[in-house]
């Protein structure tokens, strides 16, 4: 374990580094980016991603780079891990297809801010768990879920409510178990 924690910058530039080829290889080569979000209709990819935010919460309250920035490389591919479902609602598929042209179409100085809304979210996640700050890491797992049903409402209009039960049943799972792993891991540090 200590060999690992020696090493864990390395490892957390590593996997950064693997985090951005895998985004600029996504947005470069279309055949991938088409293949991806065929696979990405499969539902239990909609339902595992939410999960994410364990492990990442985790990571961040033990202060591991490695950890924080593989859980952010395996959310990323977690999109494509499962095969393209036999079929799709219809609504799934109207949301991908909106969320496909939303992300290869021109960026303008509004999408770039909305955009930016996520790797900020992600680093005020990781700071509040870094500093061991329970309710305001709720607070932003809380905000990130209303955000993303928001958006998706928004750009993906009655489609977009095909997100809302992954949405919200990863957000009860995530608020139970980090307040219960927080929790534990307090109670650990003062034993």
């Amino acid at each position: 374990m200590e060999k690992v924690k020696r090493y864990d910058r390395v490892l957390g530039l590593g996997f950064g580094v693997l985090t951005l080829a895998l985004i600029i290889f996504v947005f470069t080569n279309e055949s991938f980016f088409n293949w991806a979000y065929e696979r990405h209709q499969n539902l239990l990819s909609w339902y595992i991603r939410p999960l994410f935010i364990l492990p990442f919460c985790y990571f961040a309250y033990k202060r591991s780079w490695a950890g924080i920035w593989g859980t952010i490389f395996f959310l990323l591919t977690s999109m494509f891990w499962f095969s393209k479902p036999d079929s799709a609602s219809e609504q799934v598929k109207q949301f991908l297809e909106m969320e496909k042209k939303y992300l290869s179409g021109d960026w303008g100085l509004v999408k770039i801010l909305i955009a930016l809304l996520i790797p900020v979210s992600f680093v005020v996640l990781g700071t509040a768990f870094w500093k061991r700050n329970l309710w305001f890491g709720i607070s932003v797992v809380v905000f990130v879920a209303v955000a993303k049903m928001i958006w998706s409402v928004a750009f993906g209009g009655e489609a977009g409510k095909s997100i809302f039960m992954p949405a919200i049943i990863g957000l009860i799972i995530c608020i139970g178990l980090i307040y219960l792993g927080f929790r534990k891991l307090e109670k650990e540090k003062k034993d």
